[in-house]
């Protein structure tokens, strides 16, 4: 058998390969962005759920709800770029489960305990798809057959009169490797050029903070504007 003859199925094998990849990568994307829309959802309604809480558990739940978004936007979206989360959200999810124990019994503590568990579970699942869905092996196996298949299609090129084929050559180079390099754009939805942006939280958080301003208009937030808590 010629080279010519394994080019076909090599050259068919790699588009199969990075299509199939590509998919796996771009659910992967959807999923993160899903989340993280759900996480700022969830967080808004623990905010409104919070308006029939008394006073005092009201300001705090609605306080650390503030915090809470400013310190996913401001610290654990960074990091996820790197594919980690941060510890800093956790401490205001933590405050607001503390102030739920002054509302057991009460009609809203059910309500409440769902939308806080809500938007634990799209936090958990925006972390989980801020990882890499590809593993580096398939990566570099999928950057050594584009290498492999480029190489062939040049072997096959005629010698001489070959202007057509070498400019076909380098559109299909061109193609495959932008195919690549998009997959794994892609397979870092909140880093790269193709990335999720904070919007949805920092929304949730202008809304959150409009409601605590709105009823406790002399009160002080818990927290800077990075989510970090404030120190006396």
């Amino acid at each position: 058998m010629a080279v010519k003859d394994l080019v076909g199925p090599l050259l068919t094998m790699t588009v199969l390969l990075l299509s199939f990849v590509l998919v796996t990568a771009n659910g992967s994307y959807g999923k993160a962005e899903v989340a993280a829309r759900g996480e700022a959802r969830a967080l808004d309604q623990l905010v409104e759920t919070a308006e029939y809480a008394p006073a005092a558990e009201r300001a705090r739940i609605q306080a650390a709800a503030v915090c809470y978004a400013r310190a996913v936007r401001a610290q654990e979206w960074p990091a996820m770029a790197d594919g980690n989360g941060s510890p800093a959200p956790s401490i205001w999810s933590t405050d607001v489960r503390q102030s739920f124990k002054g509302l057991a019994g009460q009609p809203v503590f059910g309500m409440l305990v769902a939308a806080d568990n809500k938007r634990s579970d799209e936090r958990e699942e925006r972390l989980t798809q801020a990882t890499s869905s590809i593993p580096p092996v398939i990566f570099w196996f999928l950057l050594a057959t584009l290498v492999i298949t480029v190489t062939a299609l040049g072997i096959c090129l005629p010698r001489k009169n070959n202007r057509g084929q070498t400019v076909t050559l380098v559109v299909i180079t061109a193609l495959l490797t932008t195919a690549l390099v998009i997959i794994r754009d892609v397979d870092r939805p909140f880093g790269g050029i193709i990335d999720i942006t904070p919007t949805a939280i920092t929304e949730a958080e202008r809304q959150a903070h409009r409601d605590f301003t709105a009823h406790h208009p002399a009160t002080d937030l818990p927290c800077d504007n990075n989510g970090n808590r404030q120190t006396a």
